[in-house]
């Protein structure tokens, strides 16, 4: 029962809020206060506060809890560059989550674990699907509208607590929860920051999680940033919540500190306000803290107020008449007008990547529908239950007027055990597989690469799993889990297979006939292809006027939460499976579901029609029969650029974006499709550049529709520095429209800069600054495809040369060789050089006088380095040299001078070479 006290300040609706946070806390024991740090928080009925749950999954629609409204994936959501339509689709989530809340609030909580706005880098992380591309802009104007949507437009009273996600720099899957990534001052506050910021100041989202990995040498839960940038910075309001497991993985992944005693009270101290994690060990640890001196009770103060100012916001105390989002009518969840959102959604988010005048397709032609993912629709781990689901067959099938041929492309094959030639079934019953008399059972055989495949039952429709007793069954009703237990690898030697499961394990014969991992018998079988797969495909190509062949990714296999991807290409089989259509059928047109972009050259090249989209929802197959068949006039945008190669990419754990030439942004090679990419069936025309100059810049021109069909267009505006002091991006996203312009339309597309949009981070004075120079103003369809430009000089800064008499931070460098990032328990991060020809450099410095001593601040835990200083070049004239001798650990720090040689006042650049493995906090010329 809620109660509606009467004498608890914190209820009394006309306080101030930072007085019913304040009441409400005071009235708190320290052991209330220590059970009210996890994810659950535990009631307190003597106050009554009730038990609440922080954690309700809605990327993408409601999951985890019931029937619930399924939108595409975030990935594809990132490709309809409609920021109001992400505001819309945040509304649904937040009342469909409002729903279950009132069925139990207890465990349904309010506080929505979405977006994900981490930069995608790189388009091999395994999570690409959470998140919305590359580019920080995008990313951070459409989750900013997200967030208002999911929040509500109420001044006080909040429809859902929406929660960044994961802060910060978390590309990459393998190692994450170990690893470090380096990333400079510049990546950081001009890339990696700027996909959080515009959600906190604008969107004022009342929640942000860390990440799993550390970020120089610092665990992110642990890092100071949560407090100095999001809190004191940028002004978050809400709080800050860990991921799950994280804090003990403090010790037991990443070996950060030695206690679960130190690593809350490093997390608390540094921002956490609370905490996913094993609720017994993080009661005690944070008892264990406050003995020991590590925490002190205001720090639990300090975190529980901001936890509870969100709690207070969503209505929890108050009567319900007084909160508008307090009763949401049950008939809301999967509401009629939220399932027309989502096909809304899902048609906005397709991307038309080729046309040569195959699409649309005439309803009066005979369809082959073909391939892997043809006739399903597949969720991710994050996705809701959809209420229902339409594929894309029968989305088809509703379209056309002749009738439409369908072959999936996968083998029908038997399995017996090559010995005795017993065929392999599924036991009636427990579906368990064993060996027996007799002909096998016929299982489709789907190829989805790298070792990854699948056995369905063609008699039961279940899929081939390893059960709990570590037995082969068919009886999952689909590919999914943490632990992805429907996969199988089939190894082929001398016409026989030996069965491998999902962790790699061998499959046996037991003594009672099963396919088992505990078996003591080998059990080589051989694989009776029933009926080919491309074969049929192609039979169904050859009998069509059109061939529409779907390829793409499940989004359970090779490529997920923990799993990065193998490669950027399509699966062999399904690339075969294309190639083999196409020379039977030259109207073939390829959609690519998928979570990720795609290296697809061949495609590119040889078929005239090419659709992607992300797995798309509930009403995934309406969406894309109604783009194929011209109902819809496609206008999505590639969220990500898609590389021709995989070669073209550094390595993964290389998050330097500059140096590193990676994005849309410094990508300087040619690319399969840019960022921004995407075609119409309309046509339109770029004239009429305007640029005006005030306190802001304003740019406008005029969009036409040259076509006699309706579209819409995505005008996009990139600006590029042409002089910098530094390397700056090839052209950087500044300001995007989705306009809806008719047939022979005009319409007028302005866009408005403010200064401090064109800044950059000046690593000589450590603050943003915005450069004086020419700067040249680009309106076009993509990143490539720019229509109108115009250079102007803009009034700004003129950076000064770079002082070197005080300390200056070896992480403020200009270039690199060879050089990780690490932290520095002084405080700040240090540089270690990886090895003789490490090094650093300083450029454009200023000799203000004349300089004799060189005093460097540093760390050694190998045998005794030199770190040299020369002049202009690495190998350049030595101007200093200076010994580091061991301290006996890489966090155990030393100053070290030496002499300066000769005349320096013509000295320009200035490089640190390394010569063995220390570290390097600061130095300075004096």
């Amino acid at each position: 029962m809620k109660i509606y006290a009467s004498d608890e300040q914190y209820k009394q609706m006309n306080e101030e809020l930072d007085e019913r946070v304040e009441s409400l806390v005071s009235e708190l024991t320290l052991d209330e206060k220590i059970r009210l740090m996890c994810q659950y928080q535990e009631a307190v009925p003597r106050l009554g506060i009730g038990k609440y749950k922080h954690g309700t999954e809605g990327a993408h629609g409601v999951a985890w809890l019931g029937k619930a409204t399924v939108f595409p994936q975030n990935i594809g959501l990132g490709c309809t560059w409609n920021e109001e339509l992400m505001k819309k689709i945040g509304d649904v989530i937040a009342e469909e989550a409002r729903v279950y809340y009132q069925e139990n609030p207890e465990q349904n909580g309010l506080t929505i674990w979405a977006p994900t706005v981490d930069m995608e880098r790189d388009p091999r992380w395994g999570r690409t699907e959470e998140a919305y591309g590359e580019d920080p802009y995008l990313t951070g104007k459409l989750t900013t509208e997200l967030i208002k949507g999911m929040q509500g437009d109420h001044p006080f009273y909040l429809k859902t607590a929406a929660t960044l996600k994961h802060f910060l720099a978390n590309n990459n899957e393998e190692a994450r929860t170990e690893c470090s990534v380096s990333i400079d001052p510049r990546n950081l506050r001009e890339y990696y920051l700027k996909a959080f910021e515009p959600q906190v100041k604008e969107g004022h989202v009342q929640c942000v999680m860390t990440a799993y990995n550390a970020v120089n040498g610092t665990l992110c839960n642990m890092n100071p940033d949560v407090n100095d940038i999001l809190k004191e910075e940028w002004g978050l309001q809400g709080f800050v919540v860990s991921d799950a497991c994280d804090v003990v993985g403090s010790v037991d992944d990443h070996q950060f500190v030695e206690s679960y005693a130190e690593a809350v009270a490093l997390s608390i101290k540094n921002g956490i306000d609370n905490v996913t994690d094993d609720e017994k060990i993080i009661h005690r640890a944070i008892g264990d803290a406050l003995e020991q001196g590590l925490l002190s009770e205001e720090d639990l103060d300090q975190a529980l107020k901001r936890v509870f100012r969100v709690r207070i916001r969503l209505g929890e105390f108050d009567q319900e008449n007084k909160n508008p989002y307090a009763t949401v009518a049950k008939e809301k969840l999967c509401a009629p007008e939220h399932s027309e959102l989502a096909l809304q959604a899902a048609k906005e988010a397709i991307v038309l990547l080729k046309n040569d005048d195959l699409l649309p397709l005439s309803p009066e032609k005979k369809v082959a529908v073909i391939g892997p993912l043809a006739n399903e629709i597949y969720t991710d781990w994050y996705s809701g239950t959809p209420p229902y689901t339409i594929s894309p067959l029968e989305g088809i099938m509703q379209k056309a007027n002749e009738p439409v041929l369908y072959a999936d492309g996968s083998d029908r094959i038997r399995l017996r055990e090559a010995m005795s030639g017993n065929g392999i079934v599924a036991e009636e019953g427990s579906s368990q597989l064993t060996c027996h008399d007799g002909q096998g059972e016929t299982f489709i055989h789907t190829d989805w690469g790298w070792g990854s495949e699948t056995l369905q039952s063609q008699q039961s429709g279940k899929y081939v799993t390893l059960t709990d007793e570590g037995v082969l069954a068919a009886n999952a009703l689909e590919v999914k889990g943490w632990f992805v237990k429907e996969l199988l690898a089939m190894e082929e030697n001398d016409h026989e297979v030996t069965l491998h499961t999902w962790d790699r394990q061998q499959v046996k014969r037991d003594e009672s006939e099963r396919l088992s991992v505990n078996g003591e018998n080998d059990c080589s079988l051989v694989k009776d292809i029933v009926e080919r797969g491309i074969d049929q495909a192609v039979e169904a190509a050859k009998q069509a006027d059109t061939a529409v062949v779907f390829v793409g990714n499940q989004p359970y296999i090779n490529g997920k939460e923990c799993v990065d991807r193998p490669d950027l290409a399509l699966p062999p089989a399904q690339q075969r499976l294309i190639e083999e259509v196409v020379k039977v059928n030259r109207n073939t047109v390829v959609v690519i579901v998928g979570s990720y972009p795609y290296t697809i050259p061949w495609v590119k090249e040889n078929v005239p029609a090419i659709v992607y989209t992300a797995h798309g929802g509930q009403e995934f197959g309406r969406a894309v029969s109604d783009v194929l068949f011209g109902d819809y006039n496609p206008a999505g945008r590639l969220n990500m650029t898609w590389y021709s190669s995989i070669d073209q990419l550094p390595d993964m754990m290389d998050y330097d974006i500059i140096k590193g030439k990676r994005t849309y942004q410094y990508f300087e090679d040619d690319v399969l499709y840019p960022f921004g990419h995407g075609l119409s069936y309309a046509r339109f025309s770029y004239d009429h550049l305007q640029i005006q100059k005030t306190n802001v810049l304003t740019v406008s021109a005029t969009i036409t529709n040259t076509s006699h069909l309706d579209g819409e267009e995505v005008v996009q505006l990139y600006v590029r520095c042409q002089t910098s002091r530094v390397k700056r991006p090839l052209k950087t996203l500044k300001g995007f429209k989705r306009l809806m312009i008719k047939k022979g339309e005009q319409k007028v597309v302005t866009f408005t800069l403010e200064p401090e949009e064109l800044a950059i981070w000046d690593v000589t004075r450590e603050r943003y600054c915005v450069e004086q120079g020419m700067y040249t103003i680009m309106l076009g369809r993509s990143s490539k495809d720019i229509q109108l430009e115009e250079t102007i000089e803009l009034e700004g800064e003129v950076i000064p040369a770079r002082l070197l008499s005080t300390k200056v931070k070896a992480l403020n460098y200009d270039d690199y060789h060879n050089v990780l990032i690490d932290r520095c328990v002084e405080g700040g991060e240090s540089i270690r050089g990886l090895g003789d020809g490490s090094w650093i450099a300083f450029h454009d410095v200023n000799w203000e006088q004349p300089t004799n001593l060189l005093t460097v601040r540093a760390a050694n835990e190998n045998k005794q380095a030199v770190l040299e200083i020369r002049a202009d070049r690495v190998d350049g004239p030595l101007v200093s040299q200076s010994v580091i001798p061991p301290t006996g650990g890489l966090q155990a720090w030393t100053t070290v001078t030496a002499n300066v040689n000769g005349e320096t006042s013509e000295i320009r650049d200035l490089y640190l070479v390394f010569k063995g493995e220390f570290q390097l906090s600061w130095f300075s010329l004096s």
